[in-house]
């Protein structure tokens, strides 16, 4: 049976809908709703069941934890057994936001939730809509992107429809997402609190308030051997169904690298999309050439990635090169997600002269 879909915007709330998916997620059932980060797969967090079926609607190896979302701060304290002064200051900074903290876990919550570790990753979104399904449904809802495993997470809810609409009860439709990857994960569970996956609240702004806080050495590449205390540190994520490169280099040398790419590509009868900006965009003389968004508001690329990925899968592209974007601020976050997408797939143009 396909999922209900039911459409609103934080203005105009259909809290009839919202109160009936708030049942179904008390039952144990499954409801797709949006986030200011991604769309989120809600279920019970407090019922090892309904984490089971995110993991098995999903696709999602069952060791890799789940964040709960919760919609009032004096929750936390129901599901954690010790918040760090670090973590207070941020909650009272950036929550509500595009913030998860890992935190001791509360036995309340079961280790089906957490993939079998002793903490916890808490959220607390911005999003009215999912502020509201999250009281509706009891406080504490676990919800990973609304994806198949592995593909590009959704910033619309016809992504949703497309990957899990045969497997959940109902997707909330709240437009397209504000911004388009997912949040920033701080663990709080070591003597320094450590970033385990960059977002649109970077390291920079995160040591403004905190003073020492490090970067995992896992981010860029990972060890397989190694249990994940983050969601989607050990796997593949966010990948289009074609091969996909990231070309570094002088911006002058990324384009002419790119533009052979594309022509020995077409010599051998492949279709080959590009990954460019508004900037460059004009300059490619062949392929699929999709702009991301603009250099000088790094927002509008981290807002349109996954779309993006998405778009070259129904284009049905064989190939896909794209830029590298080390911008200032969001650059962390973006290159992580597009480093993962290409499967750490680098050329280097100084390596191709």
């Amino acid at each position: 049976m396909r999922a209900e879909v039911v459409a609103m915007d934080a203005e105009h709330l259909n809290m009839e809908a919202i109160q009936k998916a708030g049942k179904i997620l008390k039952e144990g059932g499954l409801v797709a709703f949006p986030t200011e980060t991604v769309y989120g797969l809600g279920g019970n967090a407090l019922d090892p069941a309904a984490s089971m079926k995110i993991y098995a609607a999903k696709g999602r190896p069952s060791d890799n934890p789940l964040i709960v979302h919760i919609a009032d701060l004096k929750d936390l304290a129901r599901i954690t057994t010790e918040i760090p002064e670090g973590a207070q200051i941020l909650a009272k900074k950036y929550w509500p936001g595009p913030l998860t903290m890992i935190l001791p876990k509360a036995d309340v919550v079961p280790k089906e939730t957490t993939g079998g570790l002793d903490s916890v990753a808490v959220r607390f979104p911005s999003d009215r809509i999912a502020q509201e399904l999250i009281k509706a449904a009891g406080g504490f809802v676990a919800a990973p992107s609304a994806n198949t495993s592995g593909r590009p997470s959704p910033t619309m809810a016809e992504h949703v429809e497309e990957d899990l609409g045969d497997a959940i009860e109902m997707i909330i439709d709240g437009g397209q997402v504000g911004i388009g990857l997912e949040s920033t994960i701080v663990d709080f569970t070591e003597d320094v609190p450590v970033v385990l996956r960059p977002g649109y609240i970077s390291l920079e702004m995160l040591r403004e308030v905190l003073g020492e806080v490090r970067m995992d050495k896992g981010l860029l590449i990972t060890d397989s051997s190694v249990r994940p205390k983050a969601p989607g540190m050990k796997y593949r994520h966010y990948a289009p169904k074609a091969d996909l490169s990231i070309v570094e280099g002088p911006q002058e040398e990324v384009i002419d690298c790119i533009n052979r790419l594309t022509r020995e590509a077409a010599a051998k009868g492949l279709k080959a999309g590009i990954i460019a900006t508004d900037e460059t965009r004009a300059q490619y003389a062949s392929g699929l050439v999709l702009s991301i968004g603009s250099r000088e508001e790094e927002e509008t690329i981290a807002h349109h990635l996954y779309e993006v990925l998405r778009d070259f899968d129904e284009a049905d592209v064989n190939v896909i090169y794209s830029e590298a974007f080390y911008t200032p601020r969001m650059g962390q976050a973006i290159m992580n997600r597009l480093l993962k997408a290409a499967g750490h797939k680098i050329i280097k143009t100084q390596e191709e002269l």
